[in-house]
């Protein structure tokens, strides 16, 4: 039997076409983003082949644009809206049959819709990969996921965490000299993964995707049951190979925004972003703040008016009294990174580290409506 191609119109991603510039924030962060990427690339195994890549067939052959969350279920459930211009193009593949670790689990964006429609709050927890060690981190991501998160973000340890503030890089810091390394951590992920409920996204910097090549990396993290990805030293205007391979290999990656964000910049990163919008909610970097920016409430808005994909806070969130006004202000989801952290980095013990994460867990969930 002859297969049918649909073709549905695709708008091909322009970097400079009608792009704001980064702001003054950005730009410094962007170009030391960019400077140390350029000092370290000739040291990466770029050269190095990657396997092939993994082909998956859609239904009847059909050719279409699709996101991140639909490339990894397939062409069931795709709407009329979700092939609008702009999406990536995903090629007709084949099934190797190969299995992947939690390929049953919810993605991202579908718990986003869920909980929407269950008029929830998404609990987005961060924790740093081996910090103090990788077993407490297995440990961790099951009392988390116990706890009630809807998603969890995981940190993988690396030496210029620029995105960082001191308790994150400090607990990076210690995962390294235990020895925690990006292999490490996905091994320890592909244990722990079948038995959580919730999706993991992972939180890393570009140089290790760089270091092992993009569709390589992107096959890995499959591999080992992750969901989605948050890259916070890559620029939207350099994000379209990393787009494309996520698109591939079914990961949502998913794009940070800021208060000082110009507003045509803001609605081309809610354009690309996948699974949800990562809105940043003070200038500088992580760590727990006394008060949230009270210019939230305002992006927020203004980001809603462009777009229903889920947007989710973090950055300085650290008390039940910030998630209650930060999820007032309409947020689909609330991220505590360094709070936690700090739970596990201050203990006397690893298992102490737990009891406390573990209690805080709870305290902050009890906060979401």
């Amino acid at each position: 039997m002859a297969c049918t191609f649909a073709v549905i119109p695709f708008q091909p991603i322009n970097k400079w076409a009608d792009a704001a510039k980064p702001s003054r924030a950005e730009v410094y962060t962007l170009s030391r983003a960019r400077a140390h990427r350029e000092a370290t690339r000739s040291a990466a195994s770029i050269s190095s082949p990657s396997p092939p890549r993994r082909r998956l067939s859609p239904p009847r052959g059909l050719l279409c644009f699709v996101s991140a969350a639909e490339a990894g279920r397939g062409w069931a459930g795709v709407s009329a809206r979700d092939r609008e211009p702009g999406r990536l193009p995903l090629m007709e593949m084949e099934d190797s049959g190969r299995g992947v670790v939690g390929a049953g689990k919810r993605g991202v964006a579908e718990t986003f819709s869920r909980l929407r429609e269950q008029g929830k709050t998404a609990f987005i927890p961060f924790i740093t990969a081996g910090d103090p060690d990788l077993a407490t981190t297995s440990k961790a991501l099951k009392i988390l996921d116990s706890c009630g998160s809807d998603v969890i973000e995981l940190g993988v340890p690396y030496s210029d965490p620029l995105a960082d503030g001191p308790v994150i890089q400090a607990a990076a810091t210690r995962a390294l000299k235990k020895g925690a390394t990006f292999d490490s951590v996905i091994a320890m992920l592909k244990g722990v993964i079948p038995e959580l409920s919730c999706p993991i996204v992972i939180f890393t910097y570009y140089n290790p995707i760089l270091k092992r090549g993009v569709s390589n990396f992107m096959a890995i993290i499959k591999q080992a049951g992750v969901h989605g990805l948050v890259v916070p030293d890559l620029p939207l205007e350099e994000t379209a190979l990393l787009r494309n391979e996520a698109v591939m290999h079914g990961i949502e990656l998913v794009l940070l925004t800021t208060p000082t964000t110009p507003t045509e910049r803001m609605k081309e990163i809610a354009k690309a972003s996948e699974g949800f919008i990562y809105l940043v909610s003070s200038v500088g970097v992580t760590g727990a703040r006394s008060n949230v920016n009270l210019r939230v409430e305002y992006l927020l808005q203004e980001i809603k008016k462009v777009t229903d994909k889920p947007v989710a806070v973090g950055f300085g969130i650290s008390t039940p009294e910030h998630v209650k006004q930060i999820a007032g202000w309409g947020a689909d989801g609330v991220i505590i990174g360094s709070a936690i952290v700090r739970q596990l980095g201050e203990a006397a013990s690893p298992e102490e580290g737990l009891k406390r994460v573990e209690e805080y867990a709870k305290n902050m969930k009890a906060a979401m409506p």
